[in-house]
This record gives structure tokens, C-alpha cells and sequence, in this order.
């Protein structure tokens, strides 16, 4: 293959999904996006300035369809305060069938897991495990 040719194709940037497909996103009567009620509780946690969630995680919890209710949210922050008071620094919590791996000292969610990807995993540098 030519030299010019094989280094034009090499900085061709590399999309995802299908092209010319735009992605429909709901809308509410204001034209703003409609935001999901866990983006609503999270933000509204952000606000409080009681509980993070990385971008992974909440995309995680998103994707993944973890049920996280407002007593859930109370729960898990709950939990990171033992873990904190107990001098986890990243900690395992386990709640409801569902695993978060947390930054104590920094009140993050790190990443989160359903039961079904539990099964035959090893959870490695964590300090240690919260179950509520």
C-alpha cells in the first residue's frame, strides 16, 4: 500500500455505533433533557456535599440497573461512615445484593457491581468489606 495513503487512514478518528444514526434523547416540555430520577438523586446528594459518585459509577449504576432509592443513597453513606470510623481508606460495601467499592475518606463511590456480576470475581486493594 502506498505511504501516503496508509498514513492518511491512520489519523482518521475511530467513532462508535452506527453513523449517521442520531441518538433521540426524551425531552421535557422546556426542551431541556429529562433527567433520570437516580441523575436527580445524585445531583440532589452532590448538592447536600454528603455523597460522590464518580463518572464510572454512576454510569456504572446506570448501565448496569442497580436499584439505588433515596434510603438506599442514606445507607450507603451510612456505611462509609463505618468504614471511616473503623480507618478504611477504599472499602467494599455490600447492600442489597449489590457491591460498591468506595473511597471512605473522600465519601466517593468508586465503581458498583449487581449480584450477577459477583459471582467468581476477586476484589483486590480494598482496606475491607462493609455488609449492610
Amino acid at each position: 500500500m502506498d505511504d501516503f495513503l496508509l498514513r492518511s487512514r491512520m489519523t482518521l478518528p475511530v467513532t462508535t455505533g452506527t453513523p449517521g444514526v442520531p441518538v433521540q434523547r426524551q425531552t421535557q416540555q422546556n426542551g431541556a433533557p429529562a433527567a433520570t430520577p437516580f441523575r436527580q438523586m445524585l445531583e440532589r446528594m452532590a448538592e447536600e456535599d454528603k455523597i460522590s459518585f464518580s463518572k464510572h459509577a454512576a454510569g456504572r449504576i446506570e448501565h448496569r440497573e442497580i436499584p439505588l432509592s433515596e434510603d438506599g443513597l442514606t445507607r450507603l453513606r451510612d456505611g462509609m461512615e463505618i468504614a471511616r470510623d473503623k480507618g478504611l481508606q477504599d472499602a467494599l460495601i455490600l447492600m442489597d445484593g449489590s457491591a460498591f467499592i468506595v473511597s471512605a475518606k473522600n465519601s466517593t463511590v468508586i465503581t458498583a457491581m449487581n449480584s450477577q456480576e459477583l459471582k467468581n470475581k476477586v476484589i483486590t486493594n480494598i482496606d475491607g468489606t462493609v455488609i449492610l
